[in-house]
């Protein structure tokens, strides 16, 4: 058979070994090495050393081609024991048969107690007679029957029997008998526990910025500075620790920020709408008003004209007075408007000189003796009062420690407030109430026209300018004219200019 497995391996023949190398034990065919080949060969393993073992452990692949770094951990004393190094082993298993989450039966559970029971007071037991110096005799186990059949059978063999029944029963032992090996042999240590595995990510290089976030900054104290040493405000701020924390805005002041807007624009919306109301509301008083005063005016006009209106007999007598009031003043005020328009036509160089007159300053109407309209006579008077003074002028005007310019009152005699202001009372008998009748303002418009001046008072009605219309509106023939004029020392004809117009102003 061996010749057959030699002839029919695939050893080449003769001459055709080039490039073949032999590699096991059958390439030789049971014979010696082959010289024409020059390797180092081991036929029948004659002359190889043996190989020293090592610590490496040989590359284990699993299934998927993932290198199986748990066997590292199953050396030595842990290869027989269970290892969880997997990220399976870490997940709970699936129970896919029912009857395993079954609850176990009475008779199952007691079983159960019983035998651990036992174990445990076997374990206790022998350790407390151990300890004991006298112990009690075990207890025997019951004997044991072994049928025995030989191998050799005959009548010259076992007495002719074919099998023996052997009976075992367990020595006797001498509870006084010392021990026979010594127990307090100090025994090495076993090897401990194997570390728990740690499913982590390979290492990897740190970057910049994880560097900086894993430094830590020294402890810098705000108070004490024994050495004196100049410390950087950044140092200071980095060592609080407030570049740690990250501050986050919480997303309500967004929602309270919209909150407040859309109140503000509804509130916008309700103040436009009241405003609206209140110019509506306004409006419709302007024009009540205007209607009032339309049908005062034609009330009036019809009066004028003698055209005389029937009473209701609903009117009150109080209105009726009130109208009677209110159309005598209209009358009167007429009156002073004609007479005013009859002045102003007849006799105009009479008006301007009253309104010279009345535009002069109080000291030179004084001087004048205009301030007293008692004193307006053709004949020229003098004061009597300032003749036969043992004071004044000619005698040296007063005392020249005395600090006064006047040595009297001037128109002592005379109520000052009738000077400067007119009392509310003061023509109360001439008019009666016509004051508080006026302050009304029943005939006057409540909102002036924009631009008018309500200063000054008119003496006849409104006066209009015609604008003139330029013939050069760009002012181009007066920029002509005056290139024309100009001298060659533009800043002398300047200077002269502003200099005539300056010696025009002082003799105006």
């Amino acid at each position: 058979m061996a010749t057959t497995k030699y002839l029919t391996s695939s050893i080449p023949s003769y001459g055709n070994r080039k490039g073949w190398i032999p590699r096991c034990e059958s390439d030789y065919g049971g014979g010696g090495a082959y010289p024409e080949i020059d390797v180092v060969q081991y036929p029948l393993d004659m002359g190889r050393k043996p190989e020293k073992k090592g610590n490496a452990l040989p590359v284990q692949y699993d299934s998927e081609g993932n290198i199986k770094y748990d066997m590292i951990l199953r050396q030595g004393s842990n290869k027989n024991k269970v290892i969880y190094s997997k990220l399976q082993d870490l997940l709970p298993s699936e129970v896919l048969n029912q009857d395993e989450l079954v609850k176990p039966s009475e008779e199952e559970v007691h079983k159960a107690t019983e035998t651990t029971k036992a174990a445990l007071e076997k374990l206790t037991n022998s350790k407390i007679s151990a300890a004991l110096p006298v112990r009690c005799a075990e207890k025997q186990s019951d004997a044991q029957y072994i049928r025995y059949t030989p191998s050799q059978q005959g009548d010259n063999h076992n007495s002719g029997a074919e099998q023996r029944i052997i009976r075992i029963v367990e020595v006797q032992r001498d509870p006084l008998e010392p021990p026979r090996f010594k127990i307090n042999k100090k025994i090495p240590q076993a090897p401990p526990s194997p570390p728990p595995p740690v499913m982590h990510s390979p290492t990897r290089k740190l970057t910049v910025k994880e560097q900086q976030e894993w430094r830590i900054p020294p402890c810098i104290s705000n108070w004490k500075n024994a050495r004196g040493y100049t410390i950087p405000l950044d140092k200071r701020l980095a060592a609080d620790g407030r570049g740690l924390q990250q501050v986050h805005i919480n997303e309500k002041f967004a929602k309270l920020a919209e909150a407040l807007y859309i109140s503000d624009r509804k509130a916008r919306e309700a103040v436009e709408m009241r405003a609206q109301m209140e110019r509506k509301l306004a409006q419709k008083e302007k024009e009540k008003k205007e209607e009032n005063l339309r049908q005062l005016a034609q009330k009036a006009r019809e009066e004028r004209a003698g055209i005389r209106q029937a009473v209701d007999d609903d009117n009150s007598d109080g209105d009726l007075d009130e109208a009677r009031e209110r159309d005598q003043i209209r009358h009167e005020r007429q009156k002073e408007r004609q007479r005013e328009r009859n002045i102003q036509r007849a006799a105009p160089d009479k008006r301007s000189k009253l309104e010279r007159q009345r535009e002069r300053d109080i000291s030179e109407q004084i001087a004048l003796g205009m301030a007293n309209p008692r004193s307006n006579t053709t004949e020229v008077q003098f004061d009597q009062r300032l003749f036969n003074q043992n004071k004044g002028l000619a005698s040296g005007f007063g005392d020249d420690e005395d600090y006064a310019v006047y040595d009297r009152a001037w128109r002592s005699n005379q109520a000052t407030s009738s000077i400067y202001r007119p009392s509310k009372t003061v023509d109360s008998d001439t008019y009666g109430d016509e004051l508080e009748q006026l302050s009304k303002n029943r005939f006057v418009p409540d909102k002036q026209f924009s631009g008018a001046d309500g200063t000054s008072k008119r003496d006849g009605p409104v006066q209009f300018e015609k604008q003139q219309e330029e013939d050069d509106p760009f002012g181009l023939d007066k920029f002509l004219t005056e290139v024309k004029k100009a001298s060659k020392r533009p800043e002398a004809s300047s200077s002269n200019y502003e200099n005539r117009s300056t010696y025009k102003k002082k003799r105006d």
